[in-house]
């Protein structure tokens, strides 16, 4: 979600989405999430004018498609009821069980407690979007984060007025989604699989 309607999210039903973040699958049970809330405007107008950087340098990156991405609304940090940050913890090097062979992982199980958070917040009725338009380091630097620690994903939490019908790249005519059966193989890479 990207548009957001005012109120402050129930400090009550915040404490239940980060619990429901909380439980999350964890490879080697690490839980290498950290979520940041930011209350402090300034702040918040700070981490918005970091988004907005990068927002330019990746139209410029576009090219040819440089416009259509600026009339796109990416993000809703000024207008949302809560923004979070997810960060990687520091200290994830000393997790070897399920990092060994994969050191990703770790990214994959705060991707699994950002999911979590999402769809407990859509299950209250919120709505979410996550940002990744920052530059880590920036970002990281803002923030206080100590070494080793890294900014994920700024999310956007809050009211909406209504959950978009499909998502909203889809609806602005940015791209489309790609079907099921072109993503699922059987036995090798490129092998259509059984769908349905």
């Amino acid at each position: 979600m990207r548009h957001f309607v005012a109120g402050e999210v129930d400090p009550a039903c915040l404490a239940r989405l980060l619990n429901a973040a909380h439980q999350a699958p964890s490879v080697g049970l690490m839980q290498p999430w950290r979520f940041l809330r930011i209350t402090d405007v300034m702040l918040r107008e700070r981490i918005h004018a970091l988004v907005e950087e990068e927002r330019l340098r990746t139209a410029e990156a576009l090219g040819e498609r440089a416009d259509a991405f600026m009339r796109l609304k990416v993000e809703g940090i000024l207008d949302c009821g809560e923004l979070l940050v997810a960060s990687l913890a520091d200290g994830r090097e000393r997790h070897v069980f399920g990092r060994r062979t994969l050191p990703e992982m770790d990214l994959a199980s705060v991707a699994c407690a950002i999911q979590n958070l999402w769809l407990a917040a859509r299950a209250e009725g919120l709505g979410m979007g996550w940002v990744s338009l920052f530059d880590p380091e920036a970002l990281a630097a803002l923030l206080g984060l100590p070494k080793g620690a890294r900014p994920v994903a700024i999310l956007c939490l809050g009211h909406v007025e209504a959950f978009y019908p499909e998502p909203m790249l889809v609806r602005e005519g940015w791209c489309g989604a790609r079907p099921l059966e072109e993503l699922v193989f059987e036995n090798a890479w490129g092998r259509a699989g059984c769908v349905g």
